[in-house]
């Protein structure tokens, strides 16, 4: 049985000082009402539930700077090389958006957290940070955690999309691939695969149209990595040149 540090001597600060040490965020946490079901391989559920993303690209440095000596480091390898070192040291469990099958609700987590809403091109979207977002974990936490300095509760934000009356996340994709229907996720792969591109290097222009966290923008090298990365697992190619 996993022994918990002392929350005196590991709290909630412990763990965002950790996180952010390596570009990632503490994005929210909730307490798990008593009779919602468990999760997976799991009695009973844990006391509370935190959710880890990268926000803008506070994480690119950092693992780029480890790709420098492991040119085939995947983002998701080293997120659970991380995350799972932090999770050790604290004595939580980490799990992963990318693991699975059964894979963990994230979405309904965020939505828990009270800090993250859905957008309405179907991204989730932070009252602060706008659509530069990513989920990279969460922490299953089974003891009372919290110093006062964080809140652990869900936070009763409200969701930016409703102040907004133009809404150019709905109109600025060159390809349309983002409506009130739906994600048209071929029309998107075609356009960044396309030779003729303005998103393949900097970045999806519907996100980039958000007015909300525009401070928070990919970095273009970070931008282009995922770009690279979609290309990449569906069998794609950029063009030459």
């Amino acid at each position: 049985m996993t022994s918990h540090p002392p929350v005196s001597t590991f709290s909630a600060s412990d763990l965002v000082a950790r996180l952010e040490g390596k570009g990632l965020t503490w994005l929210g946490a909730f307490i798990p009402e008593p009779d919602e079901r468990p999760l997976p391989d799991r009695a009973s559920q844990p006391q509370t539930i935190a959710i880890i993303g990268n926000v803008g690209s506070r994480v690119w440095p950092v693992f780029d700077a480890a790709r420098e000596s492991r040119p085939d480091l995947t983002l998701d390898r080293w997120t659970e090389e991380v995350v799972g070192d932090i999770a050790s040291e604290a004595g939580v469990e980490a799990v992963y958006p990318f693991k699975g099958p059964p894979y963990h609700p994230f979405i309904l987590w965020a939505k828990r957290s009270g800090s993250l809403f859905r957008s309405p091109i179907g991204l989730s979207i932070h009252p602060r940070y706008g659509l530069w977002i990513a989920f990279r974990a969460a922490l299953l936490i089974d003891y009372p955690l919290g110093d006062g300095t964080l809140e652990i509760e869900p936070v009763q934000g409200r969701r930016p999309c409703d102040d907004c009356a133009d809404k150019p996340c709905l109109t600025t994709c060159p390809v349309g691939a983002f409506s009130e229907a739906g994600y048209d996720f071929e029309a998107c792969l075609d356009q960044v695969a396309s030779p003729v591109n303005t998103c393949r290097e900097g970045g999806c222009l519907a996100r980039i149209a958000c007015p909300v966290g525009r401070e928070y923008r990919y970095q273009p090298a970070h931008a282009a990595f995922h770009m690279g990365e979609l290309l990449k697992a569906q069998g794609r190619a950029a063009p030459a040149g």
